[in-house]
């Protein structure tokens, strides 16, 4: 069910404006409630929370893609965000399109989960946590008398160094994946894939609104999409947009 709100207070204005945009949203008026936290977002700045509430609103309109779309932009900014989750999970069982995920994919993704656990800042605090703990054991190794002691605490520096560079690279990752725009959502009802940039361009596949993809490249008025399962076509860019 999708039912809870999320707001967040960062200044006395952005309050009493999500405050109305959450009443109107409790009233059921959600066209205005949408209207409203997109102008908050334009204004204000963004937040996870205020997307999240803009997709609840789409989604009570049922406006699927507007509502994964801004589902996913608030996991971007808040990868740990379990309602955004939920509530992306639930909408995506409404899109008509049910992409098999490659075995490649698969692994991907289940990389791509274990990077997107934390944020970018706490990836970076348990780099710096593993660093320091890893400088004592490293000293033990240098000036330790005992060469079992020494020995054992060259495995353990080395495996605190190693996590360390891991969550390095995954902040890193993270950081990258916020900024890149490679990713977009079908807001079509329904749009045919071709496989060339071109009206006259073959027929592929065709897609349905809320189904994600990756956007490998842009020509003219068309980008180059890529799906989970591994299918590419061309779409024409007014039918999809970027998360």
């Amino acid at each position: 069910m999708i039912t809870n709100l999320h707001a967040e207070t960062i200044s006395v204005e952005e309050t009493a404006s999500v405050e109305e945009a959450n009443h109107l949203y409790a009233e059921k008026k959600y066209i205005e409630a949408a209207a409203m936290y997109e102008e908050i977002l334009d204004t204000q700045g963004s937040s996870p929370e205020l997307y999240y509430n803009l997709g609840n609103a789409y989604f009570r309109l049922n406006e699927l893609g507007k509502s994964i779309l801004n589902y996913e932009r608030a996991l971007r900014l808040s990868p740990g965000f379990a309602d955004a989750k939920f509530n992306l999970e639930f909408a995506n069982q409404q899109v008509v399109d049910n992409i098999v995920l490659s075995d490649s994919f698969f692994l991907k993704r289940w990389v791509s989960a274990i990077i997107k656990f934390y944020t970018t800042n706490t990836w970076f605090i348990i780099a710096a946590v593993f660093f320091i703990l890893a400088l004592p054991s490293l000293l033990i190794f240098i000036f330790g008398r005992n060469k079992l002691m020494r020995k054992s605490f060259f495995y353990i520096g080395f495996v605190f160094i190693l996590i360390s560079a891991l969550s390095v690279l995954f902040a890193k990752i993270q950081m990258d994946h916020l900024l890149d725009h490679d990713e977009g959502i079908i807001m079509t009802g329904a749009v045919v894939v071709k496989g060339s940039p071109d009206q006259s361009g073959t027929e592929l596949f065709q897609l349905h609104e809320g189904t994600k993809v990756a956007v490998e490249s842009e020509l003219g008025e068309w980008y180059e999409i890529k799906l989970a399962n591994g299918s590419i076509g061309w779409i024409e860019i007014k039918h999809v947009e970027k998360i």
